[in-house]
């Protein structure tokens, strides 16, 4: 190890499943090496913005994004966001129909999130076609609600609670893509680090990472009381099913099966001139 501390940032959205993930790492639970972690929290837009800058040293981005990064980045083998047949949602005040869809006005919570992928995907349309606003992620149910738009796609933790705040489900894209792949979970966001760390610094930053990921999974319920100022309205039994949702066996490890799936998604997404052909993939 070198010598003296190597100062890194960290980016991860201000939701409840990324700070559980980066729990064991904040309250310094485990071992850090030589490393110390400046948390940058921001929304995922927002860090992939910076991550096409590669402004940062580690962050979550999109695997929307991540078509755009990995000249400067590698993706991590640990900290993935996938939904297994569940995910980012359509939401209005009524039922819309896909038909509908075409010409409702529709809240998207930014351009390069993963879920916008989907969205484009679900309907085969590119986004010039459609009607989009685009707010943060935590303004989508006021912008439903002050009728600027029609339609919400939601992220994070407004899966849970849409329907208490008066909303209607017209359609979940994790269960449209898990159908429409034959049982693949759909890929929302990883984590990437900078290829100009160098492999020795990577590896230690990657193992250092699963060892996080581990550690909230076993001390569970204190992972998720840090993680819970961040959930916007959950309380702690909603929470912990979230994080469940987001922070799983495929967090911990791709395995296959979210290799197949983060290959496929890419590999359809670029088919419908969505997105860059995909480079071939590396966990590192």
């Amino acid at each position: 190890m070198m010598s003296g501390h190597m100062q890194l940032t960290l980016g991860h959205s201000p939701d409840p499943d990324d700070a559980f993930m980066f729990f064991a790492l904040a309250q310094h639970r485990i071992p850090m090496g030589n490393y110390e972690f400046t948390h940058i929290l921001q929304d995922i837009q927002t860090l992939n913005e910076r991550a096409i800058r590669a402004e940062l040293d580690i962050t979550a981005v999109s695997f929307h994004a991540s078509a755009y990064v990995l000249d400067n980045y590698a993706i991590l083998r640990c900290g993935a966001s996938m939904g297994d047949n569940y995910g980012p949602m359509l939401v209005a005040k009524q039922g819309y129909t896909r038909d509908d869809m075409y010409s409702a006005r529709i809240a998207i919570p930014g351009r390069m999130t993963s879920a916008f992928l989907a969205l484009q995907m679900y309907l085969g349309v590119k986004a010039e076609e459609l009607n989009l606003i685009t707010v943060p992620f935590d303004e989508i149910f006021d912008a439903l609600d002050a009728g600027t738009a029609d339609v919400g796609l939601i992220i994070h933790e407004g899966q849970l609670t849409y329907q208490d705040s008066g909303f209607v489900l017209c359609e979940d894209l994790g269960r449209w893509w898990y159908s429409h792949t034959g049982g693949l979970p759909l890929p929302l966001g990883c984590n990437v680090i900078r290829k100009s760390l160098g492999e020795k610094v990577i590896a230690e930053i990657s193992d250092i990472l699963h060892e996080s990921i581990k550690y909230g999974l076993v001390h569970r319920a204190e992972g998720v009381a840090h993680a819970l100022p961040l959930g916007r309205g959950l309380d702690s039994q909603r929470a912990d099913e979230f994080i469940g949702m987001y922070v799983n066996d495929l967090t911990v490890d791709y395995g296959d099966r979210g290799r197949r799936a983060v290959e496929e998604f890419m590999k359809q997404a670029h088919e419908q001139g969505l997105i860059p052909a995909p480079r071939e993939l590396q966990f590192v």
